[in-house]
């Protein structure tokens, strides 16, 4: 069953995204991914096999971007 889990980021810009997108896109466990650049906490909204967020935090970390778990 999948999970989405939402994050808030600086992933601003097109340019951002394109940067981002190699490592999200390598991974088995991330099945869709979009960030909206529109929305002030720059939404990363992630469908996943795994329901925790770290890997995906630490991912996005790599890329020099930050990201936090956006809660309910």
């Amino acid at each position: 069953m999948p999970h989405i889990l939402i994050f808030k980021t600086n992933i601003a810009t097109a340019e951002d995204r394109s940067k981002v997108a190699p490592l999200l896109n390598g991974q088995p466990f991330i099945e869709q991914w979009t960030v909206d650049i529109e929305d002030v906490d720059c939404v990363l909204r992630v469908v996943t096999a795994e329901p925790a967020p770290q890997p995906i935090i630490a991912l996005v970390n790599a890329g020099s971007y930050e990201c936090t778990e956006l809660e309910d």
